[in-house]
Parts: structure tokens; sequence; C-alpha cells
């Protein structure tokens, strides 16, 4: 199977280094994949406006390549870019109106309605690579005490992405245990780290990431990893300095021996 492999706009710029990490673990893997072509920004956050259509249409293009170019399975390795892809796509599938006029706006040659698959690179580690495959191709197990941080993107709303349980998840503590970390679970790991509002209100910013660095170290955890890149910028910036912060493809390219 191949993936049509989608990086997105902070993961190709100020955090490249996070992208090159997946990629490098996906062929260690065996996974194959390859870049959208011409991809463009997913729109970085899904519009409210339920008739709302216009910024979607990037999302819906990148979709429709997913389709068309591939095997109509997206990998996506940003949350955020996650949430907006799946949530479109699910417009795309299941609202008449917004797929009409997204059509209409785009004139594709054949008319896109939900059939691509968006996965995160974390489903696909679970549910196509698996966690014991990758638990037998680890070369320098992390060994260390790992709080999960899910935040508010991956999980919400539960039922339009699917991904875990939004109030008890667990892919994340059974990536960590895959690398041969031992994970900590601690109350605040599916608590808004307050990323959004970073720019504009520091302060609420800085409240709500010491927060939840501070619960993860008050119940021994070592170091944090995210799958979010703005949470794990809010966190690092502003958290409590004491426990880093670490992007998930960091530490699978470490435990799998192609980190350079």
């Amino acid at each position: 199977m191949k993936f049509t492999y989608y990086p997105g706009c902070t993961l190709r710029t100020k955090a490249k280094q996070l992208d090159i990490y997946g990629r490098k673990s996906l062929e260690a893997l065996g996974v194959d994949f390859e870049e959208v072509k011409e991809w463009q920004c997913c729109g970085a956050v899904y519009p409210i406006s339920r008739d709302e259509v216009a910024t979607k249409l990037s999302a819906v293009r990148t979709l429709n390549s997913a389709k068309v170019e591939g095997e109509g399975k997206l990998l996506t390795l940003c949350s955020a870019c996650h949430h907006v892809l799946k949530r479109v796509n699910g417009d795309m599938k299941n609202d008449e109106n917004i797929r009409f006029k997204a059509n209409n706006y785009l004139a594709l040659e054949e008319e896109y309605a939900g059939e691509t698959d968006v996965i995160h690179y974390l489903e696909l580690l679970r549910d196509y690579v698996g966690f014991d495959n990758i638990k037998r191709a680890v070369k320098n197990p992390i060994n260390k005490k790992v709080g999960a941080y899910y935040g508010c993107l991956l999980l919400r709303p539960s039922k339009e992405l699917a991904f875990d349980s939004p109030e008890n998840p667990t892919i994340i503590e059974d990536f960590i245990k895959a690398i041969g970390g031992t994970p900590v679970i601690y109350g605040m790991r599916n608590e808004c780290c307050g990323a959004y509002v970073s720019a504009t209100n520091k302060e609420i910013a800085v409240k709500k990431s010491v927060k939840v660095t501070d619960d993860a170290m008050g119940h021994g955890a070592e170091l944090l990893v995210t799958a979010c890149p703005l949470c794990m910028y809010n966190l690092t910036e502003n958290g409590n300095k004491k426990v880093p912060v670490y992007y998930f493809t960091e530490l699978l390219a470490e435990a799998l021996g192609v980190k350079e």
C-alpha cells in the first residue's frame, strides 16, 4: 500500500527537522509513501461557520490529489493539518451544499465527494505498521518516563475525528511503550495548553502551559511528547523549562537509530 504524504507548512519551514525525522522513520519501517504534488496550505484552522466554503478549498485540492495521484490514503504528520483535512473531508462526504459549492469553485475533472482516507502518522504506526513491529525495530530504547500530551486537535470533535477516546486516549502511551519508554498518566494530558492565544495573550498561554508541564512533572515525567508543532512550541516557550518537550517523530527516529 502506498500513502500520499502531506507534510504541511510548519513542518517544511521552521520545524523541517521534525518532517525529516518522520520521513526517515517511514523509510526505516518500510512504509511506501510519496509527497503530494504541488500541495498548498490546508487552511490551518477549520472554519466554524457551516456555510464557509472558500477557506476549505485548499484542503479539498489536497484531498482530491490523494485520490487522483495515489491510492486514496492521505498521511498527515501535524495534528492541526490532520484536524482540518479530516473535517473538510467529512464535509465533502456528508454535506451536499458544501460539496456542490466546492466542486463548482474548483472545476475538477471529476467531482470530489470525500473518497480519500485521512490518516494521522500515529494511526499509521498503530493500524498499518503495528506497535509490536515497531518494538522489534527499535535499536535505541528511550528508557525514560514520558508524558504524552494530546492537546485539543487530535481528539475533538471525537465523532468526526474518530482518532481515540477524547477522555481516556491511549495511542501515544502505546507509542511510548513501543519505543522503549514508560508512559506517565497525568490529568492535563488532553487539556488545552493555550497555544492558539500565545501571540495575543501570553499570560493565558503561560498559565495553561505551566499547568500542563507541572502536572506531568508532578507525576514523574522526565519529558513530554506531542504530535502538534504549535503545542510543542508553546509548551517549550511558556511551560516549565525543567521538562523538555519533544515531537513524536524525533523520539521515533532516535529509537529506530535514524536520527542524525
